[in-house]
């Protein structure tokens, strides 16, 4: 199936692992409605942190954060996830990662 709508969304190894030790049942159930509404297009509350680097927030629990950045039209990595209390720190961790990405031209 082609549609130009869609995107596509690739994780990063840190970002699967820290989705899969959350322990938050239902924070991690809301994580991925919001990753499977953002392929369909609706992002919602998401803002830029810096060097094509956005934050996309979900307001459940802790206040969780999922990093990301465009590559391409359709493709969107996920690089980090965390929650509000380490904001600072992960942030800092998106950008450096998306640093090496853009050095190493990947994907």
């Amino acid at each position: 199936m082609h549609c130009e709508a869609c995107t596509l969304y690739l994780r990063s190894e840190e970002f699967d692992a820290w989705l899969a030790a959350l322990k938050d049942k239902v924070g991690r159930a809301r994580i991925i409605h919001r990753i499977r509404a953002a392929e369909a297009g609706n992002f919602g509350d998401c803002e830029p942190v810096g060097e094509g680097v956005s934050e996309m927030r979900i307001h459940v629990g802790p206040g969780y954060r999922l990093y990301y950045m465009r590559r391409g039209k359709v493709i969107y990595l996920l690089l980090l996830g965390g929650d509000k209390s380490g904001r600072k720190r992960d942030i800092k961790r998106a950008l450096e990662m998306a640093r090496t990405l853009k050095r190493e031209k990947i994907p």
